[in-house]
């Protein structure tokens, strides 16, 4: 084998191993043969440790952790690693062997001891994205073509030159960029990612192994154009003291810091550098107390802070004054009441004034008096609510509904599903009858002269007025036979008609008011015999003056429709 092909042979292996090195931590033993067979002496480098391996995170295998110690372990010869991990079943104990504490942890058993070349250390950003995207050097090496260049007197050959000229065309084509659970721990050379990935704009960096802010920064300065960027589940320190402004982040748009353990009190420091920022995403950091944002975060659209578990509910109230805020989710974050004090029932709050889309799901609210106060909001649109003790309040899932729908007089969308406007008047005409006893007993009255509901009646219903204005108040005549809202199972005894089939005798029926329409026709073609045809449902009473009403409404119980004893449902298909 002759000086040159050896020298090539083993550079390809070098590169190998440098390449294996970046992307997992390894590789020493096989560099250090290599070298020896260079004719270069290269110690080999077993407890060989980052300078800053102090508080930097690592991968061991598949499990994460971060460096809490380094040094020595008497009697055990060598340098040790005392980590954390983040997983705390992983561990062994709390930092302390043979009686001396090297380190704590935050779980009793959540530390061990690891050799350093059991730690990967993690690569730089530009190496995780072209072994991600499969443009590695090793890969540009096999398969690129032969070059040469002349330096004075000298050629030197370079292998795989065409190879790295169309890497490049395809790195700077990159525009969405995602290096999730790919171990970058740090920024790389300087500028080479701006020379190198002109074009990003949105990048993920999940689940990596960067330990701060710094780091963060290091790369987004090499990046002008980044508009969406995902650093979720990097523990990492943040800055302790307030950021300028500056360039960095200046076309910053989509922010993602979930489970990094950042604070809210970091997430104002940090603030100023994201001027542009309109969504940011908290969840699951154990934020618990909120501050008020003073110049920053005026921009933003969508907050969410799901899985935080909130002092209380008045914590929302230091975050009310956001004047683009349209989003906010709330997710588990043990909520148990919603409060608007500055206005007064019936009356719009001055607090969240651009507020469209409200997520309270899996919290602890069992008042009605928390819907009533989201009628404040000027702007709420979208409201989801499952998973809460209120919800518990109602069998009747349809009956829950409508009343939310009656108690929030602009909501548009409910737990995702669309509030039509026929839903909406149905909803508001029933809440009208269900509590218009209460509301004559409480001292409200059809003459205005002498409506005077009282303050307890308006405060469980301060939607009732307006109700009133709406649809013109009850009369004590209209509420006569009205059931108290538990009493869904009345039996109502009907004569069942099919106008356009004279041979069909009249059947009578009794079914329950609140049977709904749906129901009722499934009931019809099993007992009329009815081909798959549609029914339409109308019906008759002694009161109408022989006037018929068409049961419209699938899903609108006998009862929305005021059907008595003795009416007569007419079926046509």
């Amino acid at each position: 084998m002759g000086a040159r092909s050896r020298r090539e042979g083993a550079g390809r292996q070098l590169s190998a191993c440098a390449g294996g090195r970046r992307a997992r931590g390894a590789g020493c033993a096989r560099e250090a043969q290599v070298l020896e067979y260079l004719g270069l002496h290269f110690p080999m480098m077993t407890a060989w440790v980052p300078s800053d391996a102090l508080g930097r995170r690592i991968l061991c295998g598949t499990e994460y952790a971060t460096v809490r110690y380094v040094g020595s372990v008497p009697p055990t010869a060598g340098i040790w690693l005392g980590v954390e991990w983040d997983d705390p079943q992983r561990g062994k104990h709390n930092g302390i062997h043979e009686g001396t504490q090297y380190f704590k942890c935050r779980h009793p058993r959540g530390g061990s001891f690891i050799r350093p070349n059991k730690a990967n250390f993690g690569v730089d950003f530009l190496t995780a994205v072209k072994d991600r995207y499969g443009l590695n050097d090793e890969q540009d090496v096999h398969h690129g073509k032969e070059s040469t260049l002349v330096f004075g007197k000298k050629t030197v050959e370079f292998v795989g030159m065409d190879s790295i000229i169309e890497q490049q065309s395809q790195l700077n084509q990159l525009v969405d960029i995602s290096v999730r659970e790919c171990a970058v721990s740090h920024a790389g050379q300087k500028e080479e990612i701006s020379r190198t990935c002109a074009n990003i704009s949105h990048i993920n960096l999940s689940k990596n192994l960067m330990s701060s802010w710094e780091t963060v920064t290091d790369i987004a300065s090499q990046v002008p154009n980044l508009e969406t960027l995902n650093i979720s589940e990097n523990k990492m320190k943040f800055p302790l003291t307030s950021i300028s402004v500056s360039s960095v982040f200046l076309k910053l748009r989509i922010l993602a810091l979930n489970q990094t353990e950042i604070t809210w009190t970091e997430v104002l420091l940090c603030a100023p550098g994201w001027p542009a920022l309109e969504e940011l995403y908290l969840t699951s950091n154990n934020i618990t107390v909120l501050k008020r944002p003073e110049n920053v975060l005026q921009t933003l659209k969508l907050l969410d802070l799901s899985d935080n578990q909130l002092l209380d509910g008045n914590q929302l109230h230091l975050i009310a004054h956001l004047p683009r805020l349209e989003q906010v989710i709330l997710r588990n974050t043990g909520i148990s009441s919603i409060r608007f004090p500055d206005a007064e029932f019936g009356c719009k709050t001055k607090m969240f004034p651009s507020l469209k889309r409200l997520a309270i799901n899996d919290n602890k609210i069992s008042q009605w008096s928390s819907i009533n106060e989201l009628d404040k909001l000027p702007s709420l649109q979208s409201l989801q609510c499952h998973n809460n003790p209120l919800m518990d309040t109602e069998k009747n899932p349809d009956t829950l509904r409508q009343l939310i729908i009656a108690k929030i007089g602009q909501l548009e969308v409910l737990n995702k599903s669309e509030i039509l406007p026929a839903e909406r008047k149905g909803a508001e005409l029933d809440y009208r009858k269900i509590f218009g006893n209460d509301w004559i007993a409480a001292g409200g009255h059809w003459n205005p002269e002498r409506n005077r509901p009282s303050e307890e009646f308006l405060a469980a219903h301060p939607r009732y007025p307006s109700l009133c204005l709406k649809y013109g108040a009850p009369e004590e005549g209209e509420l006569k036979r009205q059931q108290p809202l538990t009493l869904k199972n009345q039996l109502l005894t009907l004569t069942i008609k099919c106008p356009d089939k004279p041979e069909q005798k009249p059947l009578e029926k009794k079914l329950p008011d609140s049977m709904t329409i749906q129901r009722v026709k499934g009931l019809l073609y099993r007992l009329l015999k009815i081909p798959g045809s549609e029914l339409k449902l109308s019906y008759e009473s002694s009161k109408l003056e022989g006037k018929e009403v068409e049961l419209d409404n699938d899903l609108k119980p006998l009862q929305f429709y005021s059907i008595e004893n003795g009416d007569c449902v007419l079926v046509r298909w």
